[in-house]
């Protein structure tokens, strides 16, 4: 591996950096609730100079860096503020402080990096060409922030050519980059089921409509999704991870009750998915003489990279810590960054925050979950260096 170059950061920077991310993690909110966040992210870019827009939809706040070198593009760059409601169980300083509420994914990190990039770029803006738009997302876990951002304007004045963004990865080593271009993280579907039959004595079966073997029959044919209406070449995942039904031991429910979620790359997969599923479900439950009622919702878009992006970024990266430490990183868990990259042609990339020698190796969603401090300096300079990459052209 070539050796990293001398860092951008100040130690000075480098004690920001980490001082901010754990005043975030002691005070995590949930989606649309992210109001200290917000205020926080608020104040700190005003105090840079900076006109901030607050409340975009709901609790997100948004800045444009100008720079003074002439005219050239824009690029936003994003971080998501919502925590996860989970307890956090590890005896570390920074723990939460909010009951019950935890940043158990790493959003903490990413506020942290934007705003001391933000602080960077801002101090360098008179030899930048073009604007650099921050936007700080509310509600990224599942709560349909980005689009609801998109909605109320986000993506124009100025009207954004590029997006980038990161996230902290409990899956990799800090030091490690991961850059995949086109599908990078999938489309994230959730569905519930009930099934109505007509319930009964379990001595006299024949008198009921059984809603729990309909039930027990749909979750094993949900399965024949993936392999017989999907394309094998495309990972499809259909997870049931829900099943209610029943009173007591000896007697038939009436009725069911499962839950699951859908997670796939392709977009045309995407697309059919509702339809195959939901025929599925309607004609194993008649062919055992119950009725089922489907609700699907759909969480986010699969989040696919653009290949020029992902090209510059790789670039960028591999001068940071060399080629051996930037590898292709592909997931089926969802990220809605991905409608933002719908929009416009953009890289999102995975930065290492593993760190087993000091216990930092719980997975994402647990209550355990830490980052490793020394990877968010890293995720500030590739920020940096990405930044200045696009808009030199």
């Amino acid at each position: 591996m070539s050796q990293r170059p001398a860092s951008s950061l100040t130690r000075q920077d480098r004690q920001r950096l980490v001082a901010l991310r754990r005043d975030l993690h002691r005070h995590p909110e949930l989606a649309y609730d992210e109001t200290r966040t917000a205020g926080v992210v608020a104040d700190h870019l005003e105090g840079l100079g900076l006109a901030v827009t607050r409340n975009v939809a709901g609790t997100g706040v948004v800045a444009v860096i100008r720079g003074g070198a002439g005219p050239g593009p824009c690029l936003m760059l994003r971080a998501d503020m919502d925590a996860l409601p989970i307890t956090e169980v590890a005896d570390r300083p920074h723990r939460s402080q909010n009951e019950g509420v935890m940043h158990a994914c790493g959003h903490d990190g990413h506020v942290a990096t934007l705003l001391i990039a933000a602080e960077l770029l801002v101090r360098e803006s008179a030899g930048l060409r073009g604007s650099i738009k921050l936007v700080f997302q509310p509600a990224e876990e599942g709560g349909g922030g980005a689009a609801r951002m998109i909605d109320e304007g986000v993506l124009a004045d100025p009207a954004v050519d590029a997006a980038f963004g990161l996230h902290y990865w409990a899956l990799r080593s800090t030091g490690v980059i991961g850059i995949t271009d086109g599908p990078s993280m999938g489309a994230v579907d959730e569905f519930s089921v009930v099934v109505q039959g007509r319930g009964g004595h379990a001595a006299i079966p024949h008198e009921t409509r059984d809603a729990l073997v309909a039930a027990c029959h749909v979750v094993t044919a949900l399965q024949t999704v993936v392999s017989r209406r999907a394309d094998p070449l495309q990972p499809v995942v259909v997870t049931v991870g829900e099943m209610h039904a029943g009173t007591a031991f000896n007697v038939i429910p009436g009725e069911a009750r499962l839950a699951g979620t859908v997670r796939c790359f392709d977009p045309a997969i995407w697309a059919e998915l509702p339809g195959w599923i939901g025929t599925l479900i309607d004609h194993t439950c008649r062919a055992h003489g119950c009725v089922a009622e489907l609700d699907y919702h759909r969480l986010c878009r699969p989040l696919v990279n653009d290949p020029a992006m992902s090209t510059l970024v790789r670039e960028v990266a591999t001068g940071l810590v060399g080629e051996d430490a930037v590898v292709e990183e592909k997931t089926l868990g969802g990220e809605d960054m991905g409608e933002f990259l719908d929009r416009v042609p953009g890289c999102f990339v995975f930065i290492g925050a593993q760190n087993a020698d000091r216990g930092i190796d719980a997975p994402h969603h647990h209550p355990a979950f830490d980052l490793d401090e020394d990877a968010l300096s890293l995720g500030v300079e590739l920020m940096l260096a990405a930044t200045r990459r696009y808009l030199a052209g």
